[in-house]
């Protein structure tokens, strides 16, 4: 009796050391195939935000091919309805062509460059309207702002609001205006457009066209959550402002 008791209890020693080894050993394994997965999913991620980033560039670059030739056709109907002032369209106009061809490919400009392009373009619309329109702008610009030199304004960004404002304007109504202020302080950009338009105006700005859509698209695309758009319309008065937190979006580039 005694002797099949320590063979029984043999037995056991035996089947717990080889139950401990065979958990132990599967484990092993399980913890090592979850690291393998872990190692491959993160790669998966990595190549998903490579093929993202790719095709957002792709997009910008689609947008970039629609808009500028646009941008080109409304800056020469502005410098061809006034004949008498083309000196100093032409001007204006050599500015803004230097700013398309030269510097609205690359990806970011300083927020200087891309103010002094916006000014430029205004100052080519306001040659096809009456000297005695209420024209209103306003420029209220840092320039000791530590970003406004620094490459991280998407070009172009601007053209929108601008283009918008005199295409749809009622120059007919008497109380007619159009206003535009530009803002850079403490790291953030303002820009807020507004203009008197007619209904019809008004009805098409609601159902927007490439221009609102692609501006939608790229600031989306570039700023992602840090900045804010917002159109609004009353008593035929449309207004769109646009907001850019540069300096956390700065900061996000830098230190990504």
């Amino acid at each position: 009796m005694e002797g099949n008791y320590y063979m029984i209890h043999d037995y056991l020693i035996f089947i717990g050391v080889f139950a401990i080894f065979f958990f132990l050993t599967v484990g092993i394994y399980l913890f090592s195939q979850n690291q393998k997965f872990k190692i491959r999913n993160a790669k998966l991620s990595e190549a998903n935000k490579i093929i993202e980033q790719r095709l957002n560039e792709v997009q910008l670059e689609h947008i970039g091919t629609k808009l500028n030739p646009h941008l080109f056709k409304n800056i020469l109907n502005s410098v061809q309805s006034h004949a008498y002032q083309t000196y100093m369209s032409l001007d204006k106009l050599a500015n803004v062509l230097d700013y398309i061809l030269y510097e609205s490919n690359n990806k970011f400009v300083s927020p200087k460059e891309e103010l002094t392009f916006a000014l430029s373009l205004i100052e080519i619309n306001k040659i096809k309207i009456n000297p005695l329109f209420d024209f209103r702008i306003k420029s209220k610009i840092d320039k000791s702002d530590e970003l406004f030199e620094e490459k991280v304004f998407a070009p172009l960004i601007s053209v929108d609001l601008i283009e918008n404002a005199f295409k749809h304007t009622d120059f007919l109504a008497q109380d007619s205006f159009i206003s535009i202020q530009l803002e850079l302080e403490d790291r953030i950009f303002t820009m807020k457009v507004s203009n008197k338009a007619s209904l019809k105006n008004v009805l098409e700005k609601e159902k927007s066209g490439f221009g609102s859509q692609s501006l939608d698209q790229r600031l989306k695309m570039i700023y992602n959550n840090y900045y804010q758009l917002t159109k609004s319309s009353k008593n035929g008065i449309f207004t769109a402002e646009l907001v850019i937190n540069l300096g956390e979006f700065y900061d996000k580039m830098r230190y990504s």
